[in-house]
Protein backbone atom coordinates (compact mmCIF):
# COMPACT_ATOMS: atom_id res chain seq x y z
CA UNK A 1 0.00 0.00 0.00
CA UNK A 2 1.44 3.27 -1.15
CA UNK A 3 0.27 6.37 1.51
CA UNK A 4 -0.63 8.29 -1.42
CA UNK A 5 -3.74 5.85 -2.22
CA UNK A 6 -7.04 8.11 -1.11
CA UNK A 7 -10.75 7.97 -1.50
CA UNK A 8 -12.79 10.94 -1.53
CA UNK A 9 -16.07 10.66 0.22
CA UNK A 10 -19.15 10.50 -2.38
CA UNK A 11 -22.40 12.31 -1.77
CA UNK A 12 -24.10 9.29 -1.27
CA UNK A 13 -21.38 9.22 1.97
CA UNK A 14 -19.52 6.08 -0.29
CA UNK A 15 -16.17 5.51 -0.47
CA UNK A 16 -14.49 2.79 -2.36
CA UNK A 17 -11.39 1.36 -1.21
CA UNK A 18 -8.48 1.54 -3.58
CA UNK A 19 -7.25 -1.25 -5.35
CA UNK A 20 -3.81 -1.65 -4.23
CA UNK A 21 -5.19 -1.80 -0.56
CA UNK A 22 -8.19 -4.62 -1.12
CA UNK A 23 -5.50 -6.48 -2.72
CA UNK A 24 -3.19 -5.88 -0.04
CA UNK A 25 -5.64 -6.98 2.44
CA UNK A 26 -7.56 -9.16 0.28
CA UNK A 27 -10.78 -7.85 1.03
CA UNK A 28 -13.46 -9.35 -0.88
CA UNK A 29 -16.61 -7.87 -2.33
CA UNK A 30 -19.91 -8.60 0.59
CA UNK A 31 -17.19 -8.45 3.42
CA UNK A 32 -18.24 -6.50 6.50
CA UNK A 33 -16.53 -4.45 8.42
CA UNK A 34 -16.23 -1.92 11.74
CA UNK A 35 -15.69 1.55 12.05
CA UNK A 36 -13.96 2.21 15.35
CA UNK A 37 -13.56 5.60 16.58
CA UNK A 38 -10.08 5.98 16.64
CA UNK A 39 -8.73 9.45 17.96
CA UNK A 40 -9.35 12.21 15.28
CA UNK A 41 -9.70 9.58 12.80
CA UNK A 42 -11.71 5.47 12.07
CA UNK A 43 -10.18 2.41 12.47
CA UNK A 44 -11.84 -0.07 9.55
CA UNK A 45 -11.96 -3.62 10.64
CA UNK A 46 -12.95 -6.40 9.09
CA UNK A 47 -15.56 -9.03 10.73
CA UNK A 48 -14.70 -12.25 10.75
CA UNK A 49 -16.81 -14.40 9.23
CA UNK A 50 -17.87 -17.61 12.01
CA UNK A 51 -15.67 -20.36 10.10
CA UNK A 52 -13.02 -18.15 10.69
CA UNK A 53 -13.16 -18.37 14.04
CA UNK A 54 -12.53 -22.08 14.64
CA UNK A 55 -9.79 -22.99 16.51
CA UNK A 56 -9.10 -19.11 17.85
CA UNK A 57 -8.96 -20.42 21.32
CA UNK A 58 -7.36 -23.80 21.20
CA UNK A 59 -5.40 -24.38 23.88
CA UNK A 60 -7.18 -21.81 26.29
CA UNK A 61 -7.57 -23.02 29.76
CA UNK A 62 -10.90 -22.50 31.80
CA UNK A 63 -9.62 -22.14 34.86
CA UNK A 64 -8.31 -19.48 37.04
CA UNK A 65 -10.39 -16.73 34.87
CA UNK A 66 -11.00 -13.77 36.15
CA UNK A 67 -14.69 -12.90 36.45
CA UNK A 68 -16.53 -9.53 37.13
CA UNK A 69 -17.23 -10.73 40.37
CA UNK A 70 -13.60 -9.92 41.40
CA UNK A 71 -13.33 -6.21 39.87
CA UNK A 72 -13.82 -2.86 41.93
Amino acid sequence: MIMSDTATLSTKFQISIPKSVREERKWKAGQKFAFLPKGTGVLLVPIPERDQLIGLAKGAKPENYRDRKDRF
